[in-house]
């Protein structure tokens, strides 16, 4: 009996290491994957990682039909590929190995995890486009034309989508006010990419140029950062020559808003061009300052619905750094060197002007 039980025994733990033997071998990957997981994830790891040659920036092209072994020549080709075997493994756990994206991959000059080196694998270099959002464009008609162009968009499918979507209100913005969110640059996008995608990348270098540092300067002026890109395109537009002068004339145009009582009218010349819609006058004269348009800052208080162009970085940071002084008239200097020339009164104001007219030849 004791016999039986024993042999009883025998045969439940032959039995048991047989199973268990079978199912180790059956299932011996997962169980690698599973006793080395937090090594194949991390990024830091000395024992299985892959780095490009010389740490550098790569792009490969996995050919169309290559199979993993194929994938792993090229990442060797191209950098140092530490385990090997399990690489192979998670890539098979993952469904890289049966779903190999062909075309252009980018690797980074970095270390990868065996994990990150998958997800990287996955992901095709994109085709890109540079759009060039230039400084001093000053109808917004010309530049939604411009970026639509630059994108390949159909004619008029960016304004129809500010037309037709909520994306202004949400932004607290106006198609008078869209300007001042378009920061000049060079971008860098995606082709294809849509309107929406646009505006919201848009959006980011939006907010990314608006940093604190320049949010606690906004601030500091009483003003808003609309009313900042406003003046910074009066500013660009009285002033592209000599652009030191920038914040000083910033600091004039301050002064008069921060004093409606004396000053209810901003009274920049700039604005009655861009009110006339005629960017060549030299002289702004009485004729032009009878025109009724919001822009006209000789009929209307206040500045203008929106910018009078797109401003560039530089003036814009010329509000912001704007001169504190108690300038409040200038025109421009009789010597011909670009510079004006700054009063405190109506009265010498009033002498730089006859003094400038004489110098220019005008009545």
């Amino acid at each position: 009996m004791i016999k039986n039980k024993k042999h009883i025994i025998v045969i439940i733990i032959s039995l048991s290491v047989s199973v268990f033997a079978m199912f180790a071998y059956q299932y011996k990957d997962e169980i690698r994957i599973f006793l080395d997981l937090k090594e194949l994830k991390d990024d830091n790891s000395e024992k299985y990682y892959y780095v490009t040659n010389e740490n550098k920036k790569i792009e490969i092209t996995i050919p169309n039909d290559s199979d993993i072994d194929d994938v792993v020549d090229l990442l060797k080709k191209n950098g140092e590929l530490k385990g090997v075997t399990l690489f192979k493994i998670l890539a098979k756990q993952k469904e890289y190995t049966k779903n190999i994206v062909y075309g252009t991959i980018i690797l980074e000059g970095k270390k990868y995890s065996i994990n990150s080196l998958i997800n990287a694998l996955k992901i095709t270099k994109k085709e890109t486009i540079n759009l060039q959002i230039p400084e001093n464009i000053r109808l917004i008609e010309d530049m939604i034309v411009l970026i639509e162009d630059s994108l390949g968009y159909k004619a008029g499918e960016l304004q129809n989508y500010l037309d037709s979507s909520n994306f202004l209100q949400s932004h607290d913005l106006t198609i008078e006010t869209l300007p001042a969110f378009f920061i000049p640059n060079t971008y860098e996008l995606y082709t294809n990419i849509s309107v929406e995608e646009l505006l919201n990348k848009m959006n980011k270098e939006y907010e990314k140029f608006w940093n604190t540092e320049r949010d606690r300067k906004c601030d500091s002026l009483g003003i808003t950062k609309i009313d900042v890109s406003i003046l910074a395109s009066i500013v660009e537009e009285e002033q592209d020559k000599r652009l030191d002068e920038r914040s000083k004339i910033a600091g004039l145009y301050l002064n008069r808003l921060k004093d409606p009582s004396h000053f209810p009218y901003l009274q920049a010349d700039p604005t009655v061009k861009f009110a006339n819609k005629d960017f060549g006058i030299k002289q702004v004269l009485n004729k032009h300052l009878k025109i009724d348009n919001p822009y006209n800052t000789y009929k209307y208080k206040g500045l203008p619905p929106g910018p009078i162009c797109i401003p560039s970085i530089q003036a814009i940071d010329a509000v912001l750094n704007a001169e504190k002084h108690d300038y409040y008239f200038m025109c421009a200097g009789s010597n011909g060197d670009g510079y004006h020339e700054f009063t405190s009164t109506n009265r010498e104001h009033n002498k730089k002007k006859r003094k400038f007219k004489k110098f220019q030849g005008f009545k």
